[in-house]
């Protein structure tokens, strides 16, 4: 995911990493960094001091660097006192060909780091292509594990729990997908990560609001200086927003939380299956509610599995 890296005042805080650059030598150095291997590097998401001693060795260590932003990498390189070196534009729109470049350097035995503009590459960010393909040549592949906004997110939550939890990233934006989405999610039990940007929270919180009393902690500006966590219930959160523009700012990482077993009966679904083919969603579960005495909450979710389903 994108995201502007920042500090207390300025893009970059008032830190020095002169120190961190020195210890990262000591404790990661003596480490065995075999050459012609591609290194899938970690990067803050927000606070410049996450980043792990290993990560800043390989970053100084590296032959050539390949990055989602040459501009935002240079910036990174900056901050922490590491020497400017190769940078090789690779993102989502020319990942397979630049990938190309990059095995032609590990096959001359270059060791090469890949680096997103925020976080862990290959999730939500470019790099997945990068490495399918280094594996599928027989190249060796070293993750080095850091910040992510996917498990930040998560361990605020505290959503995970047993279950586990999916991690569904950006929902799609045209309405009839994000309304087969949100079906979907209705009928997911465990817990699930979405990503979303500012300019589209709005819409995701609508839409997500159809999914009622269903908890959904909101994660904004993970790391920085204005983090904002909060927990509430879906049909609450469109709300929330709108009550403080400042919350409609930065980044989002949304966990939303296992949903309880569906209490809907058989004699529900059929009133729900006959209702929904003639009447809009809400008029369908009340009268459904009415008929049946089910529970209206989960009616309403049990409603828009069955329409899930039949958009799928």
């Amino acid at each position: 995911m994108s995201v502007a890296l920042s500090g207390d005042e300025s893009p970059f805080g008032k830190s020095s990493f002169a120190l961190a650059l020195q210890a990262a030598r000591q404790a990661a150095g003596p480490q065995h960094y075999p050459a012609g291997s591609l290194y899938v590097v970690a990067t803050p998401i927000g606070n410049l001091a996450d980043i792990t001693l290993r990560a800043l060795h390989v970053l100084a260590l590296a032959d050539a660097l390949a990055c989602e932003d040459t501009r935002h990498t240079i910036h990174l390189l900056r901050a922490y006192g590491i020497d400017a070196k190769p940078l090789l534009a690779l993102h989502e729109h020319n990942e397979a060909a630049a990938a190309q470049d990059v095995l032609a350097r590990l096959r001359q035995g270059q060791r090469v780091a890949y680096v997103s503009d925020a976080g862990t590459p290959a999730i939500s960010d470019p790099g997945a292509r990068l490495a399918a393909a280094c594996a599928a040549a027989g190249l060796r592949v070293v993750p080095l594990p850091g910040a992510s906004s996917v498990t930040a997110a998560l361990s605020a939550a505290g959503a995970a729990g047993d279950g586990g939890f999916v991690f569904a990233g950006f929902l799609p934006a045209r309405a009839g997908e994000l309304q087969a989405a949100i079906g979907a999610l209705a009928r997911e039990p465990r817990a699930v990560v979405l990503l979303e940007a500012p300019h589209r929270i709005e819409r995701l919180a609508a839409a997500l609001a159809a999914l009622g009393a269903r908890a959904v902690t909101v994660g904004r500006e993970l790391t920085k200086q204005f983090e904002q966590i909060a927990t509430l219930p879906c049909a609450d959160l469109p709300a929330w927003l709108a009550a403080d523009m400042q919350r409609q700012r930065g980044e989002f990482a949304l966990v939303l939380h296992p949903s309880p077993a569906a209490e809907t009966t058989g004699d529900g679904d059929r009133a729900l299956k006959l209702l929904l083919a003639e009447l809009p969603l809400k008029t369908a579960v009340r009268l459904a509610c009415e008929l049946t005495g089910a529970p209206r909450n989960s009616l309403y979710q049990r409603a828009l599995a069955l329409q899930g389903e039949a958009a799928a």
